[in-house]
């Protein structure tokens, strides 16, 4: 049974912040062929949701609150489990943690920019299509609201 562990970056230490960004490689650029700047200064000022497996980081999100990548709104991006965990459900309990620490902490309405082939597992959760399909780094994407 996997443990999952937010905390703000200010918290984490440097293995969790070096496993963060490597496993957001593994997923982002290598396994979708994506080549974008992953790093920004969001995370900085985030907090991050780690799905740890015993000693093993297996899933991620990042918690992004109000201001940030939207004015009025918090958000959950970077959203991953790693590909051979995928078949257990652990991205629907990452993302009902996600959505209980957004609520708790920052209230209000999330938004997020979720890849178009997951608007159904998005909207199994309760978000729905706010606007138009559009491309971000070449993979078209659809702006949610829960």
């Amino acid at each position: 049974m996997p443990q999952y562990i937010i905390k703000h970056f200010s918290e984490l230490t440097p293995i969790e912040v070096y496993r963060i960004l490597q496993i957001r490689n593994e997923v982002f650029i290598l396994e979708q062929t994506c080549y974008y700047q992953d790093i920004d200064d969001k995370d900085l000022v985030s907090y991050h949701l780690l799905v740890m497996n015993a000693d093993e980081l297996i899933g991620y999100a990042r918690l992004i609150p109000k201001g940030i990548s939207y004015e009025a709104y918090c958000s959950i991006g970077r959203v991953l489990i790693k590909k051979e965990h995928r078949m257990h459900n652990y991205g629907k309990e990452l993302m009902q943690e996600a959505i209980a620490f957004c609520d708790a902490t920052f209230g209000g309405t999330i938004k997020i920019g979720a890849q178009k082939y997951l608007e159904k597992f998005y909207n199994e959760l309760g978000f729905a299509t706010c606007g138009e399909e559009f491309l971000e780094d070449d993979i078209p994407h659809v702006p949610m609201k829960k």
